[in-house]
């Protein structure tokens, strides 16, 4: 199945940071796709929290969907993502799981669509590079639409 998912980091070098991740998540889907990097302005943040670069990914992935979570909680902790923190709070990695093809999963620990993918324009805009005409449960239009509904957003802008 494809699965979607949200890289961002606002803590180091962000760049290298996306740039590890994506070779990580290239080593579990050789034809992973990635959109271009963005910069974003932080949401839902603390006050003084640093610009994040971020990115989408899809992968192809055959497993269990908790235990594909379980890999990418492993990967952010190897990169010093603390277990306990803030919500929020800056990170030097971060990876969310944003969809699995059309299924729809509520777990104690996973929820997929991610119940807030829809309105964030650093999901939608570059998810909308890779996947434009894809149709993500619970969102009332395609992934390009949803992107442009949310440009007069948060300040997203394409760095590489």
């Amino acid at each position: 199945m494809r699965v979607g998912i949200a890289l961002g980091s606002n803590l180091g070098n962000r760049e290298e940071e996306l740039a590890a991740a994506r070779n990580w998540l290239r080593s579990l889907d050789p034809g992973a796709r990635f959109s271009a990097v963005y910069e974003t302005d932080p949401v839902d943040c603390p006050e003084g929290s640093p610009r994040f670069a971020n990115q989408v990914g899809e992968i192809l992935w055959g497993g269990a969907l908790e235990g594909l979570l379980d890999l990418t909680q492993a990967y952010e902790r190897s990169r010093g993502r603390k277990g306990v923190r803030a919500r929020n709070q800056a990170r030097v990695l971060d990876l969310d799981l944003l969809y699995a093809e059309n299924r729809q999963v509520r777990t104690a620990r996973l929820r997929l669509p991610h119940p807030r993918m829809g309105g964030r324009r650093f999901v939608m805009e570059p998810l909308a590079e890779i996947c434009p005409e894809r149709k993500i449960p619970g969102l009332p239009g395609t992934v390009r639409e949803t992107a442009g509904w949310l440009r007069k957003g948060a300040m997203c802008r394409r760095i590489g």
